[in-house]
């Protein structure tokens, strides 16, 4: 018999997530070689990696934009790459996005952007709507910014606004690309602490996708950094922080010499300028 914390337990660890041996290339260019990755419940789970390495690539593969080349991506026990289209669509309500650019509706009001899903997706009366979307801007900060237009925000409260417009439908999964952007240091220690405070307090699942590692360090539970198309670590950050590969090192200190170049592979500078000369 399985006691009542053993049976929490599982259902933590349990991922809603699973990417296994994903193969997925761009004009005969590969992105992913073999990716596995796991996104466990109640948990958040950042995935790191220089730009470039696939980390956008890796979330519209999730939210089934795009579709593997070989391999299996799994969300909440169904095979993507199987689903139906109006499986698809439920799918996605289940997860909340926040895009990289907060991708507001320039012609909507703060409070027409937050309740925007909630119109195309539900019959709510008007009176629950209201309620609903000032809760939710409530829990960023901004319930007295709702009727100001986008172009009246700062690039902090945009990311507000895109959060709670993320979080309105109440998702199980919430998916955060490039968070922290253009933040300045004030808005950017708000932004982690939401997100920290949301998962904590929701009960959902996040997966947040940076280059920043000394801030999402901060608050992730499981970490995956991505290099050459696979998992070139995991664990919890401080795991990754203190690994004895070169590159991995490299990243996560943010060094200049190491076994990740910085330019793109290319022929010889010399011989190329005398070749075109």
């Amino acid at each position: 018999m399985v006691s009542a914390t053993g049976s929490a337990a599982a259902a933590a660890a349990e991922p809603l997530i699973e990417v296994r041996g994903v193969d997925y290339a761009v004009g005969g260019r590969p992105i992913f070689s073999g990716l596995d990755l796991s996104v466990r419940r109640g948990r958040i789970t950042a995935v790191l990696g220089p730009s470039g390495t696939g980390k956008t690539t890796l979330l519209r593969l999730i939210t089934a934009q795009i579709l593997a080349d070989r391999g299996s991506v799994r969300a909440f026990g169904s095979e993507v790459a199987q689903l139906s289209v109006p499986q698809v669509y439920a799918l996605r309500r289940r997860m909340g996005m926040l895009f990289q650019n907060g991708a507001l509706l320039t012609d909507l009001s703060v409070f027409e952007n937050v309740a925007f899903p909630v119109r195309e997706h539900t019959d709510l009366p008007e009176p629950l709507v209201q309620k609903l979307v000032l809760t939710k801007l409530q829990a960023v900060g901004l319930r007295g910014a709702a009727q100001l237009m986008p172009a009246e925000l700062s690039g902090g409260m945009a990311r507000r606004v895109a959060l709670a417009r993320a979080i309105v439908m109440d998702p199980e999964v919430l998916i955060y690309d490039e968070p922290f952007v253009g933040l300045d240091p004030i808005s950017l220690g708000f932004i982690l602490r939401l997100i920290k405070r949301m998962n904590d307090a929701l009960g959902i699942t996040s997966i947040v996708v940076t280059h920043d590692v000394a801030e999402v360090s901060t608050i992730a539970d499981d970490a995956y950094l991505l290099s050459g198309g696979r998992v070139a670590a995991a664990g919890t950050p401080a795991e990754l922080r203190g690994s004895a590969s070169p590159a991995v090192r490299q990243f996560m200190s943010g060094g200049a010499e190491g076994p990740v170049a910085f330019h793109y592979p290319a022929p010889d500078y010399l011989a190329q300028l005398l070749a075109e000369a």
